[in-house]
């Protein structure tokens, strides 16, 4: 039976793909998928940009960090799964719905945690997802007899840390709120390493490369969007056109670096292979990569701020926004996409140039600087592919 075939109707046996199956592509109900997603992270980047703009730093970063969590690993567990078991049934596409509810209950959710520190809506939306997928893992179970101890192991384990997260919510003290977080946070990122080593599940290494890709690409656009209605708001208020013209320019730059930068090799060189460890390594460390790069459009978004006096941090801080998440993004991308050992010109130049984007802070123009490091390192990115 073809692929095409065992892919219809309002039911079919969950059957594992094959990981070398030819032209597994993203399917538009994955790109539908990631849209709305994205919609949860532009409210958390615009929630980290208002609290810094007001000051708030700590507690910004933090709710920051536990907000993106909650988005990146409900969408990261989506995808592998699709990966292996999309049959894109009735079934399947109607559970995929019940997640894309649970995203957007989850970004209905974030302004709440940011302004009250109230994670009990943004909770509801995220059990939604993850018990949806529950549901897909305890389908796969039935269907996949071979698998079935992983696929078992799955629905445990994350059903059991749903339980932990609302437990999270309705019992923990506001002593141990970050603590009782990561222990939670920790269960969750348990659960693939345990149930992958009872019978690994069959994810394709160029659909999960394309994925990660494609979301990259997504949270780069909502970076520069940000940026956009912030230049387009100052413009409406009268702001001088002379500042606003360097800073859009330069911002467009560094994200468009950013872009060029990831997409300059192969996303899926560090995928496939026997160890877990790896695969493992690559797609949880992508949350540096998704999460640094959605900060910057609140980095943009703030130094527009800036130059309209609204922003309550100063310059130091605003030149911080933007340029540690352009270094940390840098340092992300060099170690999961170009590899540390590697010893030449490239392998070095990625550090050095987070290395001299942070030094940029300390300059009146952090965002030009950025700008001009980034490109150089693409400069360089694309002559050592020209020799190689």
């Amino acid at each position: 039976m073809s692929e095409q075939a065992r892919r219809r109707g309002w039911y079919v046996p969950m059957v594992a793909r094959r990981t070398d199956e030819e032209h597994r592509a993203s399917t538009p109900l994955e790109l539908f998928f990631d849209l709305c997603v994205v919609v949860a992270v532009a409210a958390a980047a615009g929630g980290l940009h208002h609290a810094l703009a007001e000051g708030h730093v700590i507690d910004g970063l933090l709710r920051y960090g536990g907000v993106f969590f909650a988005i990146w690993w409900a969408w990261m567990n989506f995808t592998w799964f699709a990966s292996a078991y999309d049959t894109d049934d009735a079934i399947y596409r109607v559970t995929a719905f019940v997640q894309i509810g649970g995203a957007l209950v989850i970004a209905a959710g974030v302004g709440q945690v940011f302004e009250h520190a109230d994670w009990r809506v943004m909770v509801v939306g995220y059990v939604i997802m993850r018990l949806a997928g529950v549901t897909q893992w305890l389908r796969a179970a039935y269907s996949d007899p071979e698998r079935r101890r992983c696929t078992l192991r799955y629905a445990g384990g994350i059903a059991f840390a749903q339980v932990c997260w609302i437990a999270y919510v309705l019992f923990c003290p506001p002593a141990l709120v970050v603590p009782a977080f990561l222990v939670a946070a920790a269960i969750e990122l348990a659960v693939p390493v345990f149930a992958e080593r009872a019978a690994p599940t069959t994810w394709h290494p160029e659909h999960i490369g394309e994925r990660y890709g494609l979301l990259t690409l997504i949270v780069l656009g909502e970076s520069v969007l940000a940026a956009s209605n912030a230049v387009q708001a100052a413009v409406g208020s009268g702001q001088s056109l002379s500042g606003l013209v360097g800073l859009a320019v330069a911002g467009l730059v560094v994200v468009f670096g950013m872009w060029w930068l990831y997409f300059e090799q192969s996303e899926h060189q560090s995928l496939g292979g026997d160890s877990l460890a790896p695969s493992i390594f690559w797609g949880y460390g992508h949350l540096v990569v998704f999460s640094s790069a959605a900060a910057v459009g609140g980095g943009l978004e703030l130094a527009v701020g800036e130059l309209r006096h609204e922003a309550h941090l100063p310059a130091f801080g605003v030149g911080l926004a933007i340029t540690v998440p352009v270094a940390l993004y840098l340092l992300s991308v060099w170690v999961l996409m170009i590899g540390p050992a590697r010893g030449d010109l490239v392998a070095v130049a990625f550090p050095a140039a987070a290395v001299l984007v942070l030094a940029g802070s300390f300059t009146p123009v952090p965002v030009v600087v950025a700008a001009v490091v980034v490109a150089l390192l693409v400069v360089v990115r694309v002559l050592a592919r020209r020799e190689a």
